[in-house]
């Protein structure tokens, strides 16, 4: 009886054995296989040299620029692009316009992002950047700072169709560039891509747009300020348009606009901590009705939103930390909003 018993236990025994032998070879091939995979699609596309030009606009994460370089063909997975990124620690990658071919592998791509080395053939002027960072970008991208002081003059173009909807006495560009990339050449001085950019402006100002922000009650000015402002505050092209709606609201019945990013925006231009108690014209908290100028670079988007906004009836909205934008009606349902959702954006001085 004894015996019988032994043989069942080695029987058994066996069995397990075998079995774990079974599970351990399933999850090496797995692991071999799910590394190959990953190592296969680090890989170049082709043996083509023909680049492709890519702008990494600024705030996009490593999956917005994953799926864009898969979009344009140049890299095999957007998700082995992003575990790459993540493994490596190489998160900062800088926004700017590259030159990218299918023949370079995923780390010579993200090599070649993260060392911000933009394109000698283009200049970008991104959505919802300021002036001074503009600036920046032109001194970065090889242009000298006495060269982009000089192009900055708001004297140099007040000649152009754009100006005539600027309020006398204006001596700043800001909010007037649009966003584009533009050629650049040797030849080519700071100037010109700025007399580019503020005639492209002057064409995002069609009659239609201009007879929108009229029946708005605002001039065109406004109206490019107020497109500044919600550009900043929401990225959402719907909830822009409903952010529109609660300032334009707000506008109507005298109520401070009571906007964080234009009290952000006149500590930045004064060289101050942040702080939202700082008291500058633009500080929309304290202060009813727009700033004195836009904030920032506009874009299609929000430029639509304050010619059509949303017919809603909201006074307060407030972006949650997830990046979801939250809309009421009362100061209340805003407060258990901001409680609910906003904790890390909310809680600057």
């Amino acid at each position: 009886m004894r015996y019988k018993v032994n043989q069942q236990t080695k029987k058994i025994t066996l069995i397990i054995r075998l079995l774990i032998i079974l599970v351990v070879g399933i999850l090496l091939l797995s692991l071999i296989s799910g590394y190959k995979y990953y190592a296969d699609n680090l890989k170049a596309v082709s043996s083509s040299n023909q680049t492709k030009v890519v702008i990494v606009r600024k705030g996009f994460t490593s999956k917005d620029i994953g799926n864009l370089l898969y979009s344009d063909k140049l890299i095999r997975s957007s998700v082995v692009f992003d575990v790459y990124i993540h493994l490596f620690g190489k998160s900062n990658l800088q926004a700017g316009t590259y030159n990218i071919s299918p023949n370079m592998s995923v780390p010579k791509i993200v090599d070649l992002l993260v060392s911000g080395k933009v394109a000698t053939t283009l200049i970008t002027i991104f959505p919802g950047t300021r002036i001074d960072e503009i600036k920046q970008n032109f001194i970065k991208f090889g242009f000298s700072s006495a060269q982009v002081n000089q192009a900055f003059d708001v004297s140099l173009y007040k000649n152009l169709p754009i100006m005539s909807y600027v309020p006398s006495g204006t001596n700043t560009l800001e909010g007037l560039l649009w966003p584009d990339s533009f050629l650049v050449d040797s030849n080519t001085d700071p100037e010109v891509i700025i007399n580019e950019s503020l005639s492209e402006m002057n064409q995002q100002i069609t009659p239609q747009i201009k007879a929108s922000f009229s029946k708005e009650g605002l001039s065109v000015y406004q109206g490019i300020t107020l497109a500044s402002i919600i550009i900043k505050e929401v990225s959402n092209s719907t909830d822009q348009a409903q952010a529109a709606q609660v300032f334009l609201s707000r506008l109507a019945i005298n109520m401070p606009l009571g906007s964080d990013v234009t009290a952000l925006y006149g500590d930045a231009i004064n060289n101050q901590p942040t702080n939202l108690a700082y008291d500058s014209p633009y500080n929309t908290l304290l202060h009813a009705g727009l700033p004195p100028t836009p904030i920032s670079t506009i874009s299609t988007s929000s430029l639509n939103a304050v010619a059509n906004p949303a017919s809603t009836a909201w006074l307060y909205f407030v972006t949650g930390d997830n990046g979801i934008t939250y809309f009421s009606k009362t100061a209340a349902e805003q407060q258990q909003n901001t409680q609910l959702y906003c904790h890390k954006l909310c809680s600057l001085p």
